[in-house]
């Protein structure tokens, strides 16, 4: 179905991987390849099968970033053709948030560039302890535009323009101290370590995961009492899912009390 992209859904767990697979470009993001990554993220949201996403590439690297010869064409056709591409990666950028199943970078070798920014704005970050990060976009005259917002949130103010400023490559370890990473594991077990995470996430209520993800990403921006205040509305719904409420009913069972709606009966 998919050019530029190997999809493997495990039914079994609800994991749905999707692979970049331009690894003879060091899985460089084309517009080709962009279009079809927002096309699969859709399918696997809307795929019932499904409760987890991982994104990862094909090769040695995860993504070194945009297409420079794409680049180069939209420049020469002019300034409107350079939105448009821009644009149309942004969009990627923001779906990864819309999205109510949690999205996990997987990341093998380098995601320079968009490439860290495609890792970055995902949900979760998990690499391998020889991946490299950076946004060398500075040293090209370049601008890492679009992950800016998302540098802002994760990093702060200070880190993210030492990062963007000077764009200097770091390794896991180094990611993780500032922000960009969530946990690395040994290269040898990166796979296996994973698949594990991945399928403890697909274990957990989809309503909660869903709700926490849009819950955190909701409240960016709000002041403290707003946030405060949407909190308690989504608390409120999180309480009549079917998920939480047979949550309490398992752990009342086990302290061998029966929840009061049900003790009325």
């Amino acid at each position: 179905m998919f050019e530029y992209l190997e999809i493997e859904i495990d039914e079994r767990i609800g994991v749905n991987r999707i692979r970049l697979d331009r690894a003879d470009r060091r899985n460089a993001l084309s517009g080709a390849l962009v279009a079809e990554m927002k096309e699969a993220l859709a399918l696997a949201e809307a795929d019932a099968r499904v409760r987890v996403i991982g994104i990862g590439g094909r090769g040695p690297d995860f993504c070194a970033g945009a297409d420079l010869e794409e680049v180069q064409a939209s420049v020469e056709e002019g300034v409107m053709a350079s939105l448009r591409e821009a644009e149309a990666l942004g969009e990627l950028f923001t779906l990864l948030r819309r999205l109510s199943k949690p999205v996990v970078a997987l990341v093998q070798g380098r995601a320079l560039a968009g490439g860290c920014g495609l890792a970055t704005a995902c949900d979760l970050v998990l690499a391998a302890e020889s991946a490299r990060f950076g946004y060398p976009e500075v040293r090209l005259g370049f601008v890492p535009a679009m992950v800016t917002a998302i540098l802002r949130r994760n990093l702060g103010e200070k880190r993210a323009f030492e990062l963007m400023l000077l764009g200097d490559t770091v390794d896991a370890a180094e990611a993780s101290r500032l922000g960009l990473v969530n946990r690395i594991y040994p290269d040898a077990e990166f796979e296996a370590a994973c698949s594990a995470l991945l399928a403890e996430l697909a274990g957990r209520s989809a309503s909660a995961l869903a709700l926490t993800k849009k819950l955190l990403y909701g409240t960016d921006g709000q002041s403290f009492e707003a946030a405060v205040a949407t909190g308690a509305r989504v608390n409120a719904l999180a309480r009549m899912t079917d998920d939480c409420q047979s949550g309490i009913r398992r752990f009342l069972g086990a302290r061998g009390k029966t929840p009061r709606r049900h003790r009325e009966r």
